[in-house]
């Protein structure tokens, strides 16, 4: 009977074992996340409500060629086009999880380039202005080779270890720029380009993690449970929030934000 009670045991030690690992990446929290309240969807895997579509060729709400579609839960976004699905609220103080995957296809200037999206974030401008180009905003960049990239947009001010990082919003100023991922190496704007020395992002085709943490002027990135870039003293603490469409097919699923405590 002890032998028995040892094997069954031990058999229910495996199966939780196996269980456990069976839990993917994607369900996990990333170490260094601050306490936060309860997680509510930005998305309801049904409709696009909750968001405006903003295209440079179109306007406001305007998407004849469905570049923004719902399919089984999940925002595909065709690539073929310029702009984003804009949350109709501003938030500040947050912890915002969101999935990505990878599509196929690329479109026009960004054939042959590497895959481009990104979110937005702390966006207060007028809708319009996203029409006629980026709005002022913080960006955790998704692209290939460059997934947890900072930019900065149209006047959007941080430090990056304690080193000033500034935007201008002058018709020939410095309009984006770029703080790179923490371990990051050499990076070429080529399809399919993977980082060579510090690579983040799962293989083509695998769903990714995104965290991203905006407490009053202080962000920090997380991709794939991994912190990947943090700064201080932004000059923008609150406003909506952009997921883009730049050129290149993409996958998004499990929006979620929670209020930091």
């Amino acid at each position: 009977m002890s032998r028995m009670l040892s094997n069954l045991k031990l058999a229910l030690c495996l199966v939780v074992s196996c269980a456990a690992l069976s839990f993917p990446l994607l369900a996990q929290e990333a170490t260094g996340i601050p306490p936060h309240g309860k997680l509510v969807s930005l998305f309801n895997g049904r409709d696009l409500s909750g968001f405006d579509i903003v295209l440079k060729s179109k306007g406001v709400n305007i998407d004849p060629d469905k570049v923004f579609t719902v399919e089984n839960g999940i925002i595909h976004v065709s690539g073929d086009g310029f702009g984003g699905i804009v949350t109709r609220k501003e938030y500040e103080n947050y912890y915002l999880r969101a999935e990505f995957k990878w599509g196929e296809k690329t479109y026009r200037s960004k054939i042959g380039l590497a895959r481009d999206s990104g979110i937005l974030f702390n966006i207060t401008a007028p809708l319009k202005d996203a029409v006629d180009d980026w709005p002022r905003s913080f960006e955790f960049q998704v692209q290939e080779g460059g997934t947890g990239d900072i930019w900065l947009i149209r006047g959007a001010t941080l430090k990056v270890n304690g080193t000033p990082v500034t935007s201008d919003d002058l018709p020939h100023g410095h309009l984006y720029v770029r703080s790179v991922r923490f371990g990051a190496g050499p990076w070429k704007d080529l399809t399919g380009y993977r980082d060579p020395v510090g690579e983040v992002e799962n293989p083509r085709g695998d769903w990714n993690l995104l965290e991203l943490v905006v407490n009053h002027d202080h962000a920090k990135y997380f991709v794939n449970g991994r912190l990947v870039n943090e700064a201080t003293d932004l000059n923008a603490t609150r406003g909506k929030i952009l997921f883009q469409t730049e050129g290149a097919e993409v996958f998004y699923r499990n929006l979620k934000i929670a209020p930091l405590k």
